[in-house]
């Protein structure tokens, strides 16, 4: 079962969250990290066990609290094979990165549980590839000769 982490800056979303990825069966743990008054390890550029032991976060746009890039970049620095889905209430950011080593997955919309569901699948699905292409670059290069 795929272990999921949500990091929010509002406790009460945070908890639909969980309860909607739980519903899509998913095993889930929520962090207080942002918000339960102990300082983020990540923002301090430390590792963290929660995010260690999950398979993919789910992180708000506004976890660190203004609503720009610094934790996610700081969080791809940290894990930069760990799969990041990137909630942001249905805001489009022009700093969420799509491609490359601070790649994101954002759920485009309202998150629900369908969206949440389908945004995981496809982090951890993109994950996947991308670790692929660096285990059997022949693999990866052959996707690509043109004409194929």
């Amino acid at each position: 079962m795929t272990r999921v982490l949500v990091v929010h800056h509002d406790v009460d979303v945070a908890d639909i969250q969980v309860d909607e990825l739980r519903r899509a069966g998913y095993d889930v743990e929520q962090c207080a990290g942002p918000i339960g008054g102990n300082p983020c390890p990540v923002l301090r550029g430390d590792g963290c066990w929660q995010v260690d032991r999950a398979d993919v976060l789910v992180y708000d746009a506004w976890a660190c609290g203004d609503g720009r890039s610094a934790l996610i970049d700081d969080l791809r620095d940290l894990y930069p094979e760990k799969p990041v889905v990137l909630t942001s209430g249905g805001l489009m950011l022009d700093w969420a990165r799509t491609d490359g080593p601070h790649q994101v997955t954002p759920v485009v919309g309202a998150p629900n549980t369908t969206r949440l569901g389908d945004a995981v699948e496809a982090a951890v699905r993109t994950n996947r590839m991308r670790r692929d292409e660096t285990s059997f670059p022949a693999a990866a290069e052959a996707r690509h000769i043109p004409g194929w």
